[in-house]
């Protein structure tokens, strides 16, 4: 073997050598490309499952809607029961009473009947708002009319002309009074 040979062996090793290292090089390569490929599938994989759950919790809640509407209907259609339960014997009260021949009889059956009615109304939390002689409240009197007297000091209801309730402490109808105001 000649010298000139020998550089063109070590080219050839050189070159060997790199192509080896080239070939290790993209091996690498490309087992990161797998890896990366399968973290990408195995992700979009978690992504599919994710809309899928997203998609039942959706329907579930759509569902839930629709049940929790339908009850409330149902609730505020039967609502009244109870009381209506309760008011229908003052009803039939009243009915017995209208059906009496004897005026005494009907005006004691209807006082008998406002008596049971108004203890059925307190038992279900309805309150009178006293308004005579009282300090005018917006939040509980509605004026419908002034008058200047001399009796009685400014803002001071001087007379109900329409009966006001609450019912558990909420002003259900105002109390239609006539206030004192002083000119």
């Amino acid at each position: 073997m000649t010298d000139a040979s020998q550089p063109k062996k070590k080219e050839k090793k050189d070159l060997e050598a790199q192509v080896e290292e080239k070939e290790f090089e993209l091996a690498e390569i490309k087992k990161t490309m797998e890896e990366r490929e399968k973290t990408i599938e195995e992700q979009q994989e978690k992504i599919e499952e994710y809309f899928s759950q997203l998609q039942r919790m959706q329907a579930d809640f759509e569902n839930y809607k629709k049940r929790s509407e339908k009850d409330l209907k149902e609730y505020i259609r039967y609502a009244n029961e109870n009381l209506i339960l309760k008011l229908l014997d003052t009803y039939e009260d009243l009915r017995r009473a209208l059906e009496s021949e004897k005026p005494e009889t009907l005006q004691e059956g209807v006082e008998l009947i406002y008596k049971k009615l108004s203890d059925t109304l307190e038992g279900e939390g309805l309150q009178e708002i006293c308004a005579e002689g009282e300090k005018f409240d917006p939040f509980k009197h509605e004026a419908l009319m002034v008058e200047d007297h001399k009796d009685y000091e400014n803002g001071t209801v001087i007379k109900e002309l329409g009966k006001g309730y609450t019912l558990d402490s909420k002003v259900i109808k105002y109390s239609k009074v006539k206030v004192c105001k002083k000119r």
